[in-house]
């Protein structure tokens, strides 16, 4: 008698390079609902977040807005064929049970046995694992251990191995990412060249490079060091990919994250264009809204950083840092030229004309 066929999980088979936009489901609550996004150039959703309940299982994070939100998001891929759905789970607020659901054999089973199920009842061709962050750095809620970095890995592996299980039985493969930050601590934290094999790709969170927690009013996400004199500290998205690389991370599994917002400091220094100055207050601006509340407007005088490659504005007392079209490009074009996996933007939501999605679609190859 001849043994039955074991049976594996197809390939992971894509296009030459991604086009991946988180979308958050609060995002609903201002009428921008999920079938309302323009998917013809996007080839994942990442959908923001569901979270980790008490019995260490995926749940959903807002059912308020969730389940209906899914539903939408499974009539999209009616429309845009080819389109996939990824459901992310963590985020900076629901990170605080990954340290217990990544601890043992038995808890990583139980997570990724309901992570398979919830990918089937709601219509999800994966998980993206946004773990901010093993082994510390988060909200000082999260629980934390310094057995996180191992952990971390075998949780992939575990879900690795029960997505393959169900990819098998479906004929389909079962996305698996994970969602990075953009420092030596995050690379140091979770060994990379280590998780890689589990992985279909990894997300840098290449923005919020600088923001609110600054002294000084700087720049969001520059694509290389800006020249000048700085009294901060200096980082941009160049160095993140090259010491993702140099942490072992394959290029062709990296996506590089893209600022769909910006930052807006109020009350700065009226000095240096408004770079590098003290301020009151700073805010998240998407990109729709700088549009329309600043860019429309003449008294803000967009300058652009030629060594830093991103745009920003300033009247006086307002600075804006952000990305246009322009540097969306710049930025694209570098991560061809490194032969990076893609490129992914948070939030979809924030560009709702799809002029910063085009300008990655159009700069892919």
């Amino acid at each position: 008698m001849t043994a039955p066929a074991t049976l594996t999980s197809p390939a992971f088979t894509h296009p030459s390079k991604y086009l991946i936009g988180y979308y958050g489901g609060w995002a609903a609550y201002s009428g921008d609902t999920p079938d309302k996004i323009n998917a013809s150039n996007i080839n994942v959703i990442n959908y923001a977040f569901a979270k980790i309940a008490s019995d260490l299982k995926i749940a959903v994070g807002d059912s308020a807005v969730d389940y209906t939100n899914f539903t939408k998001l499974k009539s999209l891929k009616s429309k845009y064929i080819g389109l996939k759905t990824v459901i992310s789970v963590g985020g900076w607020e629901d990170s605080g049970r990954f340290s217990d659901a990544a601890l043992t054999e038995t808890s990583r089973t139980v997570f990724a046995d309901s992570v398979v199920s919830f990918l089937k009842t709601n219509g999800f061709d994966g998980v993206d694992i946004d773990w901010e962050y093993p082994t510390g750095y988060g909200l000082s809620t999260n629980v934390v251990r310094s057995a996180d970095k191992q952990n971390f890995g075998l949780l992939l592996k575990a879900l690795r191995s029960r997505l393959d299980a169900q990819g098998a039985k479906d004929g389909k493969h079962y996305i698996l990412s994970f969602a990075g930050a953009a420092n030596n601590t995050f690379a140091g934290g979770v060994g990379l060249s280590s998780i890689a094999n589990y992985v279909d790709y990894g997300f840098i969170m290449t923005y919020d490079l600088h923001g609110r927690w600054d002294t000084y009013t700087d720049l969001n996400a520059p694509l290389y060091f800006p020249s000048g004199t700085s009294p901060q500290y200096k980082t941009s998205v160049d160095a993140s990919v090259r010491m993702w690389l140099s942490n072992g991370f394959p290029a062709n599994k990296i996506v590089m994250g893209v600022p769909f917002y910006g930052f807006a400091y109020s009350g700065v220094t009226a000095a240096n264009g408004g770079l590098w100055q003290h301020y009151l207050t700073c805010v998240s601006v998407g990109f729709d809204k700088i549009m329309s509340n600043y860019l429309s407007n003449p008294a803000f005088k967009k300058s652009y950083s030629s060594s830093a490659m991103v745009p920003y504005l300033f009247n006086g007392s307002t600075f804006v840092t952000y990305d246009d079209e322009n540097s969306i490009a710049q930025k694209t074009r570098y991560a061809m030229s490194k032969d990076l996996f893609g490129v992914g933007a948070w939030d979809l939501s924030y560009d709702r004309s799809s002029r910063l999605v085009n300008s990655i679609k159009s700069n892919l190859y």
